[in-house]
């Protein structure tokens, strides 16, 4: 999942913690279109390789114009992230009166982060599900949802994507075949990480938690919500129920070699370090919940992580272009739950005024200069720390002349010392010069994001 400078510098134990597939991001989510110097174009096209979770996309939407017309398009580096981040914009797109906005901020959280899920979050996953796999099945070429574009994949991705959907169902069902027990393949990768300092485990937790992600400015994620995660894999638990159905979104397979012959093996191969909270819990606008006492944060990621979701829920429902009479917002949390719903099909899901996300191919980085509709189009371009390897001179033909290249850096990848950070930084650095970019000097830069500019002819 890692680029190889990134595996020497920490001598390959990266890959154990931070996992071999993205299902969350390792920084905040931003308005992409706020990193560098402000446009004002009545359009922008906006290109994310490898973001691994929607935190960009839809903190992008939320925070434009509604009169700019936002174009996004995702390459991402395998299909069951593909599959997760369309299920996730899914979700997002439900209409409130089919699914209140507090339903929607719980079951989106628990599927986004949680390893185990109660049994309406799956009759919920189950409809979504079915519904995706007739969506990326359907023969005709015409978009059923401009936010959930797939007609450009190809048609053996498109196959993978059902058959992804389909282990889902088939996972999720009483009579489905030897399912994936997910408390062992969590606990197997805890174990494969910390080797002999398993039996000391909650020493290892709190290391983690007071001397990196606190020292790093998280001070809002608790103890007790970070130690239960890195226990058990459960980030989000927001009312009292039984978890214990296993969320098959996060499950993939991992291919050993194994005496000559290649095995895929079914598991848990993401993170089990940094955490899901990173995505939408450890920044917020609203100041009051970032309020301390005692030295103490009075609410905890998981309490950011739910306003916040909220909050972008609210705020794109507001965006709805208007095919439909609207619903009040009471009538809407007074709405049946989605699993007292007939499954929604795409065309049912809201359609937001003036913005499309549409997939790529997973090999279609090195493609895209070849292709004339591409030269020159993109306004903003992102890489994700997982993927910044792939940042190279072909970028300069289908970035605009005033492209903004914002570059994942690697201050939440946990297992990385100082040192290493900084090494990141630098051939992160590099890559983008050699790609024909320079840092952007105007702006306050950070140390989660690098930005870069065209450099000038």
């Amino acid at each position: 999942m890692f680029p190889l400078f990134v595996f020497r510098m920490s001598a390959g134990r990266v890959s154990e913690g931070a996992g071999w597939i993205s299902w969350w991001g390792f920084s905040p989510a931003r308005n992409l279109l706020s990193l560098g110097p402000v446009k004002s174009d009545g359009e922008m096209n906006v290109l994310l390789v490898g973001s691994g979770d929607p935190r960009h996309i839809l903190k992008t939407i939320n925070d434009s114009p509604d009169k700019l017309n936002l174009h996004i398009w995702l390459i991402e580096n395998s299909m069951e992230v593909v599959a997760r981040q369309l299920l996730l914009l899914y979700l997002t797109l439900t209409p409130q009166e089919k699914m209140g906005i507090n339903e929607k901020t719980e079951v989106f959280l628990e599927l986004f982060g949680n390893t185990q899920i109660r049994s309406q979050t799956e009759e919920t996953l189950r409809r979504a599900a079915s519904q995706l796999i007739l969506s990326v099945t359907e023969t005709t070429e015409d978009v059923m949802n401009p936010c959930l574009n797939t007609t450009l994949l190809k048609f053996k991705e498109r196959d993978e994507l059902a058959r992804i959907f389909s282990l889902w169902l088939q996972q999720t069902s009483p009579a489905g075949s030897s399912p994936v027990m997910m408390s062992k393949a969590w606990d197997y990768r805890v174990r494969q990480h910390l080797g002999t300092r398993y039996d000391s485990r909650k020493g290892c937790f709190d290391w983690d938690l007071t001397m990196k992600l606190h020292e790093k400015g998280c001070g809002v994620v608790s103890k007790q919500q970070y130690m239960q995660w890195r226990e058990k894999g459960l980030a989000f638990e927001m009312r009292e129920g039984i978890y214990q159905t296993t969320n098959p979104t996060l499950l993939s397979t991992r291919v050993f070699s194994q005496k000559g012959d290649r095995v895929g093996v079914r598991g848990y191969w993401g993170d089990i370090v940094s955490s899901p909270y990173l995505s939408f819990g450890i920044e917020t606008d609203d100041k009051s919940l970032l309020k301390t006492q005692n030295g103490q944060h009075l609410k905890t990621a998981q309490d950011l992580s739910f306003a916040n979701m909220q909050g972008l829920f609210q705020s794109l429902s507001s965006r709805r272009r208007c095919l439909t009479t609207s619903h009040s917002d009471t009538e809407a949390e007074e709405a049946p739950t989605l699993s007292q719903q007939k499954s929604l099909s795409l065309n049912d899901l809201m359609q937001l005024s003036g913005v499309s996300v549409t997939f790529l191919p997973l090999d279609s980085l090195q493609k895209l200069p070849q292709k004339q509709k591409y030269r020159h189009h993109f306004n903003t371009v992102y890489f994700s720390a997982s993927c910044v390897h792939q940042l190279d001179p072909m970028m300069r033909q289908i970035a605009a002349p005033d492209a903004v290249l914002v570059v994942e850096l690697a201050k939440y990848i946990l297992d990385l010392n100082k040192e290493q950070e900084a090494g990141f930084r630098e051939k992160a650095a590099s890559l983008a010069l050699q790609a024909g970019f320079e840092p952007w000097r105007e702006g306050s830069s950070d140390d989660v994001h690098a930005v870069f500019v065209q450099q000038k002819k």
